[in-house]
């Protein structure tokens, strides 16, 4: 047996297909065929490949390059016999492996997700008997029986339909469940459009059908997908990116200066034993032990903060990446729209008339450019309402506000619209069905007969291309009139808006049965425009988005004129046409696209439509190659692929799938893409946080390499001893530092344009700074510890004096840097109480460093005289006024 590639089955007639899968459509495979099958192909499930193992996993953690600057001084700290300092750095080390270990667990989520999406039970026809069997043991050549509320088992060439329809939505993205036909089609023909295949995981909303099983487990459409999730590298946010190249900067900084100090006071004659172990303890002082620590700590209060405004972070790094974003690549169904169906536009003969309200909601009314329309003060409205709510075979369960659709969701607007006027089931009970002529797609229309008060009548609904043909007469606010064939033009400018149109008719007809005969000299009523409207709340979010000079582009499965028709409502913004609309590109015109223009066609164009998913990760790829920081929007299987390529993938909680969820790095539990908005402005708030957090560490670390930089040049004694380096690093960054973790997000923050992927951490203006400060810093704690020594002060008091010197300059150089441009009075000098209560523990802790006889003992301390407290006050004052007094004569734009 061979077998074809998925991609040529829909363009085989099924003879070519039984034939190729040595089946038939009668009879099925036997049961040992069966079998034998199954052991050749395998289970139809989805097999991934395993991540790596955990000890990898682990193992990665201690390759970082401040991490491997660590080990290396822990070493060292061991070799001298320095065991405090030692076990202090190996602390840090294993607290900081751990933390991120935990981080590490979406290897393998999406894809295990992806196969819960098949495991389900087939009715399949063996031996010429249908039987249910699980899913997993169907294999190609089965014949498999579908009808409503089943979830397609295996990609299938279907033979045999009746009224069948599949929703697709999460599939291909199309809002609407696609009728199903027989006949082969072009080979070129989109996923989208592929009638006659029936894909794994979707499902059945209407009629019946039989299908040739052509695909399982990875073979499949769904397989296919998660090969290419496989193939997609999780990429580095733009957090770690910058972190790391802070890393290697710092590291090749810190050793190289240990290096030269260490070969300057060499070759000057210095005892080689006390130039190493100085060596070493500057390298332990320069390096920002707190920075890991700090960040973490940074995000997790970001996922806090975000969870309360109902976005679910996966990632820790995910929090910031929204706030460097610079393109959000959005799904349409259900993340841009309501995924709802909702009829917003009645064309009766003589008016047009606008229906207010979204989605499954009844709330709603009925106007026209005079004002509001009571549906029983105009009789064409209200029968086209009857007609849409009694030709109909959908039901709708559930609360207000909570409806589920059991049916197709075009007959469900059709419902919600008659419920806006009144017609709920206990008034359309007055008009009892007594025939259908059900919908097919050879006819393109529905027909039912009722009794009704005066008799009779058929109600019909259907395509404009059938129904206008039939129509003889047609009723206006005058009555009953010749029908005006001029209402196709109509049809056309609705279509042209992007909405889903049907025809609704009537008619008298004085029988017990109805048949297609009937279907003729009906009395047109009107055409009613329906769509997947936009969420309101969208269209705020895009504008806010615009604003922070972020660019939203909709990439989606469904048609070129409904995606354009929701752009221009969502207010996005790119490349027009001729005719000033916004340009729509679909996928067949990417397929055709050299490589070349691609990434202008992915920068300009706003609206991407019947796009499949290796071409969601083809624009996803070139706009990350124009130096984009990507966010993919999605809730489909067919999004999982770009979210996880994309720089931050997030999915949608309620209407998404587990795929699109497990592929994600955070999930809106609202699936509402205002949230996103919410979530931009957060991560820029991490960002900024982190950035004041790093513009104060690194010049006290700094600072207290200066110092000892000094001593060692000038030959002096060691003002710090290593572990009272040790000491200030990591108590001043859980006190201090973690406090600017809590810093309230400042004024303007969302009017400002998105960091460039480039800018490093690390950038001038921070690294002036750094240098300022250190300087600063470094010299009055120096200058202190050279003071009290000619004051007669033991060595000692005085080491005690330069610590708390520095401690004391950190503090008051914490509060300059709560913002990094504005003066301390325009953010309010209380609106971070944890800044003052990390100040005031930080100041005890100190004073339990400087008299108690335990920390005396351990850190080679000793009690100093009061009045040098009034000295140190001087010191922590005047840090804070030149940090402050920079703000005023010298701002930098951000």
């Amino acid at each position: 047996m061979s077998t074809l590639p998925l991609s040529s089955w829909h363009a085989q007639p099924i003879e070519g297909v039984t034939t190729t899968l040595s089946t038939e459509v009668d009879g099925g495979l036997s049961q040992p065929e069966a079998e034998a099958r199954l052991a050749r192909h395998g289970a139809n499930s989805l097999t991934w490949k395993r991540g790596p193992s955990a000890l990898r996993k682990l193992l990665g953690q201690f390759l970082q390059p401040l991490v491997v600057v660590l080990i290396g001084a822990g070493a060292l700290s061991i070799v001298l016999g320095d065991y405090v300092d030692a076990a202090v750095i190996f602390g840090v080390v294993v607290l900081n492996g751990v933390i991120g270990f935990v981080q590490e667990h979406r290897a393998e989520q999406a894809i295990a997700a992806l196969g819960k999406t098949i495991v389900t039970e087939a009715t399949v026809l063996r031996d010429r008997r249908l039987r249910r069997v699980p899913s997993e043991q169907l294999v190609p050549g089965d014949v498999v029986s579908l009808q409503s509320g089943d979830t397609v088992p295996a990609d299938l060439r279907l033979f045999a339909v009746k009224d069948l329809r599949i929703e697709e939505a999460a599939l291909t993205g199309e809002s609407v469940p696609s009728g199903k036909a027989v006949g082969e089609l072009n080979e070129k023909t989109p996923l989208g459009d592929r009638t006659n295949l029936a894909f794994a995981g979707t499902a059945v909303t209407y009629g019946q059908g039989r299908g040739v099983v052509v695909a399982t487990g990875n073979a499949t459409e769904a397989g296919r997908i998660a090969q290419l999730m496989q193939h997609t590298d999780a990429l580095e946010t733009p957090l770690t990116r910058r972190i790391a190249q802070l890393s290697k900067l710092l590291v090749w900084i810190i050793l190289g200066v240990a290096a030269a100090l260490f070969g300057i006071e060499a070759l000057r004659g210095r005892d080689l034993a006390d130039t190493f172990n100085g060596a070493v303890a500057l390298a332990v002082g320069a390096i920002p032990e707190g920075l890991p620590a700090a960040v973490t700590i940074l995000l997790a209060v970001g996922v806090s903060a975000m969870a309360k405004r109902r976005a679910v972070i996966r990632r820790l790094p995910a929090v910031e990446t929204l706030g460097s974003t610079t393109v959000i690549c959005s799904d349409k169904t259900g993340t841009l729209t309501e995924n709802q169906m909702t009829v917003t536009t009645f064309v009766c003969p003589g008016r047009v008339l606008r229906v207010t309200g979204t989605g499954f909601d009844p709330a709603g009314h009925f106007e026209d450019d005079g004002g509001p329309v009571q549906p029983r003060d105009f009789e064409p409205l209200l029968e086209c309402l009857r007609a849409g709510a009694l030709c109909n075979d959908t039901r709708l369960t559930g609360q207000a506000g909570a409806l589920q659709v059991e049916g197709d969701p075009t007959e469900a607007a059709l419902i919600i619209a008659g419920r806006k006027a009144g017609l709920d089931e206990a008034a359309l009970a007055e008009w009892p069905r007594r025939d259908v002529v059900p919908f097919e797609s050879q006819h393109m229309y529905m027909a039912t007969l009722h009794d009704g008060p005066s008799g009779r009548v058929v109600y019909v609904k259907g395509s404009s291309d059938v129904l206008l043909s039939r129509c003889t007469h047609q009723l206006s606010a005058a009555g009953r009139e010749p029908f005006d064939a001029a209402v196709a033009a109509k049809v056309d400018a609705l279509a042209g808006r992007g909405l889903r149109v049907l025809v609704l008719a009537r008619r008298e007809l004085a029988s017990d049965a109805l048949g297609h005969a009937d279907i003729a000299g009906l009395t047109f009523l009107g055409l009613a425009g329906m769509i997947d409207p936009p969420r309101p709340e969208a269209r705020r979010a895009v504008a806010v988005c615009k604003e922070a000079g972020i660019q939203v582009k909709m990439i989606t499965g469904d048609h070129r004129v409904t995606a354009a028709a929701i752009a221009e409502e969502l207010g996005l913004e790119g490349a027009r046409d001729a005719s000033g609309r916004l340009r729509t590109v679909t996928g067949a015109e990417l397929n055709d696209m050299p490589e070349t223009a691609l990434a202008g066609v992915a920068e300009s164009v706003a609206v991407f439509a019947r796009v499949a998913p290796e071409q969601k990760l083809k624009l996803v790829r070139a706009l990350q190659g124009r130096g984009h920081v990507v966010a993919m929007t999605g809730d489909g299987v067919n999004d999982a692929p770009a979210l996880k390529q994309a720089d931050i993938g997030i999915a949608m909680g309620r209407g998404g799938t587990d795929v699109a969820r497990s592929a994600a790095a955070m999930i809106l539990t609202d699936d509402n893409f205002a949230t996103i908005e919410a979530a931009v402005e957060e991560g820029r708030g991490v960002y900024d946080n982190l950035m004041k957090f790093i513009a104060w560490t690194l010049p006290t670390n700094g600072a207290e390499a200066a110092v000892l930089l000094a001593a060692l040049l000038l030959g002096t004694e060691l003002p710090v001893l290593p572990v009272q380096l040790l000491w200030i690093n990591m108590v001043t960054a859980v006190l201090l530092g973690v406090a600017l973790v809590f810093e309230p997000k400042e004024p303007g923050l969302m009017q400002r344009p998105p960091r460039r992927r480039e800018t490093p951490i690390l950038d001038a203006t921070i690294g002036l700074r750094t240098l300022l400060v250190s300087l600063l810093i470094g010299g009055l704690a120096f200058s202190t510890f050279e003071w009290a020594q000619a004051k007669g002060l033991s060595t000692a008091q005085c080491r005690t004096l330069a610590v708390n010197a520095i401690v004391v300059a950190e503090v008051g150089y914490l509060f300059a840097c709560r913002s990094l441009v504005l003066p301390m009075w325009r953010i309010g000098l209380m609106t971070n109480r944890w800044v003052w209560l990390g100040a005031g523990a930080m100041l005890l802790t100190q004073v339990a460093f400087t008299y108690l006889p335990v920390m005396n003992r351990a850190l080679h301390t000793e009690a100093l005289p009061p009045q040098w407290w009034l000295l140190l006050t001087g010191v922590g004052a005047v840090v804070f006024a030149a940090a402050e007094l920079k703000k005023v004569l010298w701002r930098p734009s951000r």
